[in-house]
């Protein structure tokens, strides 16, 4: 049988075969670096690829459909001219970051997978 949109996440999640996608905040999170994830998952050819899709916004729909919610970064800024310039620059990269919180999607009890179902 295949396997499901959350089951495949799971696999990539746990495979160290992908760099734009990883566990964040402790397993409770997941990280996807939207630019690498388009060219690393969704380029691939039609033999390897993970999902039917090559678009990010399909990702991002079948994980609001599986019931995951865009988790917001709150990012401190400093007071400091050239402390500000350089914290905006890693924010701009970190911006290409997206992150999706689901509390039935969590590295430390895999055995809520089976929780987590389509909308």
């Amino acid at each position: 049988l295949p396997l499901c949109f959350p089951q495949k996440l799971w696999q990539m999640l746990e495979s160290h075969q992908f760099r734009s996608i990883w566990w964040s905040e402790g397993g409770k999170c997941v990280a996807i670096n939207k630019d690498l994830f388009k060219v690393e998952v969704l380029g691939r050819g039609v033999r390897q690829r993970v999902f039917n899709t090559r678009h990010i916004r399909s990702v991002i729909r079948q994980l609001n459909l599986y019931g995951f919610t865009k988790v917001q970064r709150d990012i401190q800024r400093s007071a400091s001219l050239p402390e500000f310039l350089s914290e905006e620059a890693a924010a701009s990269a970190h911006s290409q970051v997206l992150y999706y919180y689901n509390p039935s999607f969590n590295r430390a009890h895999p055995w809520l997978l089976g929780t987590c179902k389509r909308r």
